[in-house]
């Protein structure tokens, strides 16, 4: 299976597109909402609609990242939110945020060179 799919004109956008719109909708919501933005669960919706169809290319590694990156920051999202009540809560909502945006800037950056993103190296 190609890692590119060519649209039909008028009726669909390839998957590299698909994907930067996901990377957009996630970042978007990233900068206007903190996180759980409109935006953001737009993008994890389209990426659950979109997954069958990125099986088997480098773009299922992009949607895998962007779903993990999503599930986990909003489990350790609700532990620190949690963890504010006794007034240590911060540091891990701080954490969270560096790590989502890293993760967002990681996996875009890896998109534009055509690779999957890695959590190595």
């Amino acid at each position: 299976m190609s890692d590119t799919q060519t649209p039909v004109p008028g009726t669909t956008l390839d998957l590299r597109t698909l994907t930067h719109v996901a990377y957009g909708l996630y970042a978007l919501g990233f900068l206007t909402s903190g996180f759980l933005g409109i935006a953001t669960l737009a993008a994890v919706v389209l990426m659950y609609l979109k997954r069958s169809d990125a099986a088997g290319t480098v773009y299922a590694a992009h949607f895998d990242w962007l779903l993990r990156t999503f599930w986990w920051a909003l489990l350790w999202l609700a532990i620190s939110g949690i963890a504010t009540l006794i007034f240590i809560g911060w540091i891990g909502v701080v954490a969270v945020i560096l790590w989502v945006l890293y993760r967002l800037i990681k996996g875009w950056l890896s998109l534009l060179e055509g690779s999957a993103p890695t959590t190595y190296a």
